[in-house]
């Protein structure tokens, strides 16, 4: 049976930037509720070893970090739910949204913390080795692969960005790129061209990758003028065609760039709806950390507090 119910706070997404924002709106005495949504706990849940995040020297999973993170929001009183919002109002205060169960929330705030998720080619040997060699963030994953051969895949400002840092930690860097130009800007076409431990294979697809029970040895390649084939050895796959904000339900209500990330009024987390503020990689198509993404948290649960404490 469906319910209607009126909370302060509803932050909907989990991932650092939703666990953050349920600690602080949590110590505020906001009694905040939070959907875990599709994917608890977001992108980490599915990385392998965290070794970048502050306070973990030795590392930590992207799993364990998350469960640490969301066992510290319900200490502070965050009712974390499984279960994700489904339709959201936001023309008037308090605001509307409906969960996956069909129960109502009545929310005077909103935080909204749904990430985004990396587009991948759809290989099944892709997925058969996610985590195994294949990662879609070299800043996360590419200390793996120090002193070793790996590839890139795109030809835009991020696969450039990607390679240029991989090659400063790898033995050779692969650019697979499906045109014979490259789409970054010129700054960023000029790091990748003039640098010797980067090989960019022109009209070039991903036709399989190749691994054993360890993980990524190779991938096979096909050209896309020629149809000839070819192999590659490499330890380490990375996919950098772009990311996908999750922000599907909140079209139409709020303000987004071209690529679907919602806009906020920086330096504040807040949207261009009243009592609406954003945190993490929804709003983030630059840096997709999750330190940053904590941050984001952080200043959201602020922004919110400080909201609400004007709009008693």
């Amino acid at each position: 049976m469906s319910t209607i119910e009126q909370v302060r706070c509803l932050i909907i997404g989990s991932g650092p930037a939703g666990y953050t924002a349920g600690i602080y709106t949590g110590r505020a005495d906001l009694k905040p509720v939070l959907y875990e949504g599709r994917q608890p706990g977001g992108q980490l849940t599915i990385t392998t070893e965290i070794e970048n995040f502050p306070g973990y020297p030795e590392g930590i999973t992207g799993t364990e970090m998350m469960e640490d993170l969301k066992k510290q929001a319900q200490r502070f009183g965050a009712d974390v739910r499984q279960g994700y919002i489904e339709s959201v109002d936001f023309s008037k205060r308090p605001f509307t949204l409906v969960d996956d169960k069909g129960n109502t929330i009545m929310a005077e705030s909103v935080i909204v913390a749904t990430g985004a998720s990396a587009r991948w080619l759809g290989l099944e040997s892709e997925r058969k080795f996610f985590g195994m060699g294949v990662s879609a963030c070299a800043t996360c994953d590419g200390f793996f692969y120090r002193g070793q051969d790996v590839a890139v895949v795109g030809g835009g400002d991020t696969a450039c960005e990607e390679a240029s840092y991989l090659a400063n930690i790898c033995n050779k860097v692969y650019l697979i790129v499906r045109r014979d130009e490259l789409r970054a800007s010129k700054a960023m076409q000029h790091e990748v061209t003039s640098n010797p431990k980067i090989e960019i294979l022109w009209n070039s697809v991903t036709e399989e990758i190749l691994g054993d029970e360890d993980g990524v040895i190779g991938a096979r390649l096909k050209n896309v003028k020629t149809n000839e084939t070819r192999n590659i050895d490499i330890a380490g796959f990375f996919v950098a065609i772009g990311h996908k904000p999750n922000t599907e339900i909140f079209k139409g209500q709020l303000d987004m760039d071209d690529n679907g990330y919602l806009k906020t009024q920086d330096p504040s987390s807040q949207t261009n709806v009243p009592g609406v503020f954003a945190a993490g990689d929804v709003c983030d198509p630059n840096y997709r950390q999750a330190i940053v993404a904590a941050g984001k948290g952080c200043i959201a649960a602020i922004d919110t507090e400080r909201f609400l404490n004007l709009h008693k």
